[in-house]
């Protein structure tokens, strides 16, 4: 027998008991344990004052962290109450003896009227999170203040995109979107950060948001658990200002290079093969894309993937590393962007190499502006239809 999210959410409000925003004035936020659960960006819509963030994904994990007596009363908020009764009766499972759903949530206590504030107005700055990064002219107060409004997708929570999207979600980077369709596998543990032996099984965009939520509660994390195709690569892109390429197949590749010359969303490229990798960042708007280097996708005995040639567990660190370096470049508009050279680094000679390349006249996808590339699916055709 199967529940409906309405069907979980009237069950846990059975089970827990909820506190009008009118008995939580009166008897004062300082004096209960104050929890918004929401998720990082909804705090841009106010805050009660006096209230921790743990955003619902990790609050079972990481509210132990708080050092509160099992007894002590517990208010959680969220936007309108359901997803606060839910993470209270899971507390209440955990031992936790008075804990209480805010009705309504955030927007019942701001309809009345009562005191909210706007947290860390100055992008999380007060915190001291960002310390390092104030301390450096290209970035400053208000570098940071611009990274805590960007929008990265990153595209595969594997070998590559865990090292990236930890890295951006350090930096503040405010909303991380995290594109993958498979589960965590113990395979995947030798190189994919990110994950952990007792997420085996678990989604990887569950695993990868918990991971993500539990460096920096102060950033939105999006999951998006599909797989990239011509259908839905579009609709995923929107609304993302620069997209982290960690897919591990040519497939995956080239039709996000095609979504980002029809998008104008610039790449950040990274790729991995036994002891070597590369990264490159491609610019539509401003410079070649990945088909000016490799116009056609390769046929799949040429291109065997990490289970068939293995991979140096540590090398795609490196890679995904100076991926989110070239990210948090390009959303700084500091120092100069890989558009036009290809970086490439042999593992095992411990050297680097820049290779400079151009736009190609002769490009399926971008050598004529006014006949964008068609989104194909190449999973069966291996190579693109004619234009």
């Amino acid at each position: 027998m199967t529940a409906s999210y309405p069907d979980l959410v009237a069950a846990a409000l059975r089970e827990v008991e909820e506190i009008t925003p009118e008995r939580l004035a009166e008897r004062g936020p300082a004096d209960v344990a104050l929890v918004d659960v929401r998720e990082g960006y909804e705090l841009a819509q106010g805050m009660i004052p006096s209230a921790v963030h743990i955003p619902r994904g990790v609050l079972e994990g990481t509210i132990p962290a708080a050092g509160w007596e099992r007894d002590r009363p517990i208010v959680l908020y969220c936007a309108a109450g359901e997803r606060s009764a839910l993470a209270a009766a899971a507390l209440q499972q955990m031992g936790y003896g008075r804990v209480f759903s805010l009705a309504g949530g955030f927007g019942g206590w701001r309809a009345r009227g009562l005191p909210w504030v706007i947290p860390n107005s100055a992008g999380g700055l007060e915190s001291g999170r960002y310390a390092r990064h104030l301390a450096l002219p290209e970035v400053g107060a208000e570098g940071q203040k611009r990274l805590g409004r960007a929008r990265v997708l990153v595209v595969g929570a594997g070998g590559l995109g865990s090292p990236a999207a930890l890295y951006l979600a350090a930096a503040g980077v405010g909303t991380i979107g995290l594109a993958d369709y498979d589960r965590v596998d113990i395979t995947n543990l030798q190189r994919q950060v990110l994950h952990t032996t007792a997420g085996v099984g678990v989604k990887k965009t569950d695993s990868g948001r918990m991971a993500l939520a539990a460096l920096n509660p102060e950033i939105g994390i999006r999951a998006h658990d599909v797989r990239l195709e011509a259908s839905n690569v579009m609709e995923v892109l929107d609304g993302y200002e620069l997209a982290v390429d960690g897919a591990d197949n040519f497939p995956t590749r080239y039709l996000l290079n095609d979504a980002s010359v029809r998008s104008g969303t610039p790449v950040v490229h990274g790729a991995v093969h036994r002891f070597e990798g590369q990264v490159s960042l491609f610019d539509p708007r401003s410079g070649p894309c990945y088909r000016c280097l490799f116009p056609l996708p390769p046929p799949p005995e040429l291109a065997p993937n990490c289970a068939e040639a293995g991979v140096l567990g540590a090398l795609p660190g490196v890679i995904g590393a100076l991926q989110a370096v070239e990210a948090l470049k390009w959303l700084l508009q500091a120092g100069d962007p890989l558009v036009g050279r290809l970086v490439t680094f042999d593992g095992l000679a411990g050297e680097f190499r820049t290779l400079s390349y151009r736009k190609n006249p002769a490009c399926p996808a971008c050598s004529d502006p006014s006949r964008p590339p068609p989104l194909v699916d190449y999973d069966q055709t291996c190579a693109p239809a004619p234009r």
